[in-house]
This record gives structure tokens, C-alpha cells and sequence, in this order.
């Protein structure tokens, strides 16, 4: 049996960037640069997503305003999804519409119910620059298109509508990241 490496295995837990920096709120740059810098930060934001216990993680949230993200997330039916994304494009984010609840380690301590599509589709690179294409149903479609929200400067509370949303400002604007 080959020898695989554990992603985060070998990477550093860096610190995250919390709601109020504006490394959080601007699109972020295409990566160009392939070499071992890159896979350090894929290797760092692994390690950090599984210290912070999340299911999914985008550069910018350790403020490197660059277009990668990584997730070790189920779906609906427990599968387990893991890898990386370099430079995604969100191409298809259809279906039943579902509210369900949603959090970012970038809002410690923060939920909300936020409607997104039961369908995504992101397509990129790997961190050697070969083709992926991600098809995430369920939670793993959500967690798809909030890490794509990220790489475009988005919030999941931007996405919150009606009495969720002044609930969710009230609480931004009482929490230690307010921005």
C-alpha cells in the first residue's frame, strides 16, 4: 500500500482572521505561483481548519487574500468529501433552495439559518495545477459555496434575510470581531 500523507499533517495552525479585517471583505488574487509556497499554504490551512474544528477553510481567513480553500466535509449521507480547490469558480449552485444553519470560524460563536442551493459545482486546480471538479450535494453544497463566497469577499451573514438578519447584526455588533 502507498504512503499517503495526512493533509495538515506537516502544516502550521495559524492564527484566523476574524469579522472586521479587510483581508476578509476583498476578492481575493488568482494564485500563479505553483511551486512549495503554495503547498505549505494548503498543507497550513488544513491543519489550521482541524485545530479550529471546522469543515471548511479559504486563504483569507489565515489573511492570505488568495483564491484556495480547502474541506474535509460530509454530505447528507455522511460521506466524507476531502481536499483542496486553487483558483475555484463556483459554476453551478442549483436545486431546492434550503435554509439550514450555518456558522464561519471567522464569527466564533455565531450561527444562523441561511438559505443556499442543495447543488454546487466548483471547478479549479490542484495545488500541481491539474483540473478539479467538486460536486457537492446537501451540507457539503453549502460548505462548497460558503467557502466561494469567501474568495469574493462574502460573508454568510450577508446572506441572512428577514428577522435572522437583525438578529445576526445585533450580534456582530456586540461580538469581540465587530468590523
Amino acid at each position: 500500500m502507498p504512503h499517503r500523507t495526512i493533509p495538515g499533517a506537516s502544516g502550521r495552525v495559524r492564527p484566523l482572521v476574524l469579522h472586521g479585517d479587510a483581508v476578509l471583505r476583498a476578492r481575493c488574487a488568482e494564485v500563479t505561483d505553483f511551486g512549495p509556497p503554495l503547498a505549505r499554504l494548503v498543507d497550513d490551512l488544513f491543519a489550521t481548519m482541524y485545530a479550529a474544528r471546522g469543515v471548511g477553510l479559504a486563504a483569507n481567513q489565515v489573511g492570505e487574500a488568495l483564491r484556495v480553500f480547502v474541506f474535509d466535509c460530509p454530505d447528507d449521507e455522511d460521506e466524507r468529501h476531502l481536499g483542496h480547490v486553487v483558483n475555484p469558480t463556483l459554476v453551478t449552485a442549483d436545486g431546492v433552495t434550503v435554509r439550514g444553519p450555518e456558522g464561519c470560524l471567522s464569527l466564533p460563536g455565531l450561527e444562523a439559518g441561511t438559505e443556499r442551493f442543495d447543488h454546487a459545482v466548483v471547478e479549479g486546480v490542484d495545488v500541481l495545477g491539474e483540473p478539479v471538479r467538486i460536486d457537492g450535494t446537501g451540507f457539503f453544497a453549502r460548505c462548497l459555496q460558503h467557502e466561494s463566497d469567501h474568495l469574493d469577499g462574502g460573508l454568510y451573514v450577508d446572506r441572512v434575510t428577514g428577522w435572522r438578519a437583525h438578529r445576526v447584526r445585533r450580534a456582530v455588533a456586540r461580538g469581540r470581531w465587530r468590523g
